[in-house]
């Protein structure tokens, strides 16, 4: 029979292993996507067929699960140098190389299968995506600022996906979806690098377009940010095909695209670490609200 502390030490460690998992798969930036590509379904199908979506949203947390834990192995030694990963499960020791190897090829078969088995043409930009991010985004990142460009390829692929999920179809309006995410994220991680900035040149990571916390870097956030919100509002104009926004949600999605704006301004202004997390979080917000603003413009129509 197993005393009180074994049972405790038993429970404690399953509990870190657990945590380690989420830590590899990175489980919050996973169920971010796993929402983007639920709305694209939404928008995208004619009837909702709720096997898709939990296939979908499976197929779409094992597809960024497999593509962060070989994010990780890769930069393994880059992570043990930076104060933010240094803790990370592999460079601290607590899980090794073959596991999260195992872990994030297994993740790669299930998400391409599960995809594959709603239609091939999901399947293939999940592969895509996994390829895009470990193959060539991450060993960028050391080379050169131009990262963040590769990596917005495959960043804005969950939107879009859910769309192809539901049409079987890429067309304008999964295009249209894709531009909106991919604009998204340059302001999005640009505020990261910046507030990261010292920590990532440790690791001898440069994410910013100039390699500095200057003006140049924060008037581009600002132009991408015009970028996001043309490429948001242009589904009003009737050009996108099936994807159509009317004139209220387009006004609603405007504004919180000024709102965004407004923080990409202030950290032009302020040029500090506050701005660049107003931004960062503003973001978040605003590519979260417009999907929802997306999704329930369609079903009120």
């Amino acid at each position: 029979m197993k005393t009180i502390s074994e049972t405790t030490t038993s429970t404690r460690s399953f509990a870190v292993i657990f945590d380690d998992f989420k830590q590899l798969t990175k489980v919050g930036l996973s169920l971010s996507v796993v929402f983007s590509s639920v709305a694209g379904y939404l928008l995208g199908a004619d009837t909702i067929q709720i096997p898709t979506v939990i296939m979908l949203a499976l197929g779409g947390y094992f597809m960024v699960g497999a593509s962060n834990a070989f994010n990780q192995i890769i930069e393994k030694d880059l992570d043990a140098l930076m104060q933010r990963t240094k803790n990370r499960p592999i460079p601290s020791g607590r899980m090794s190389v073959n596991a999260a190897f195992a872990i994030a090829s297994i993740f790669t078969i299930f998400g391409i299968a599960i995809l594959y088995m709603i239609n091939p043409k999901t399947a293939m930009f999940g592969a895509i995506s996994i390829f895009l991010y470990t193959s060539v985004y991450t060993p960028l990142k050391t080379k050169t600022p131009l990262s963040v460009f590769v990596g917005a390829f495959p960043g804005a692929i969950p939107f879009m996906l859910g769309w192809v999920a539901a049409t079987n179809d890429f067309g304008i309006e999964p295009g249209t979806l894709f531009m909106i995410q991919f604009f998204w994220q340059f302001p999005h991680f640009w505020a990261i690098g910046w507030m990261l900035h010292d920590d990532y040149k440790k690791g001898g990571f440069n994410m910013l377009p100039t390699g500095k916390r200057d003006k140049a870097t924060a008037l581009q956030a600002i132009m991408y940010t015009i970028w996001l919100i043309v490429a948001s509002v242009f589904p009003a104009t009737g050009l996108t095909g099936a994807l159509y926004l009317s004139p209220i949600a387009a006004v609603v999605v405007g504004l919180l695209g000024l709102g965004m704006l407004y923080y990409a301004i202030g950290l032009y202004q302020k040029m500090d670490n506050k701005a660049a997390r107003a931004l960062m979080l503003a973001s978040v917000a605003y590519i979260t609200l417009i999907q929802i603003v997306y999704v329930i413009d369609k079903f009120l129509h």
